[in-house]
């Protein structure tokens, strides 16, 4: 259904509703957990790192990134999952390339980590 709200009524909407994925996230997807710890470990690294700012932010921005091409597979997993549980060869083409997505982004982060390190420490 459609809302029909806007201006600032909305965006309260949208917050909540983004929350509530957060939620539905951390409930149901083990590596959406462990990306998110990832993160909390990780921020804080790079925030402490004696690097530029724009490492620190290429640093903290590729794990933010793998966390959003989680929630993003994940959302197509749940999709397609809800579709059915007969197996197609779309929805198996569907959750291989979500999959995919989520590895790309994983080794962009670790070849981000490696790069800002041994630019700055070898």
């Amino acid at each position: 259904m459609k809302s029909n709200q806007t201006g600032f009524l909305r965006l309260i909407h949208a917050t909540r509703y983004s929350w509530l994925g957060l939620k539905a996230a951390w409930r149901c997807e083990a590596a959406f957990r462990q990306e998110l710890v990832g993160f909390l470990v990780l921020a804080p690294l790079a925030l402490w790192l004696p690097v530029s700012g724009l490492e620190t932010l290429l640093l903290i921005g590729s794990v933010v990134a793998l966390i959003i091409v989680e929630l993003l597979n994940s959302a197509v997993e749940a999709v397609v999952d809800r579709i059915g549980d007969e197996f197609h060869p779309l929805s198996g083409q569907a959750k291989d390339m979500g999959s995919a997505a989520v590895l790309l982004t994983l080794l962009m982060a670790a070849a981000t980590w490696a790069y800002v390190l041994f630019s700055n420490f070898l």
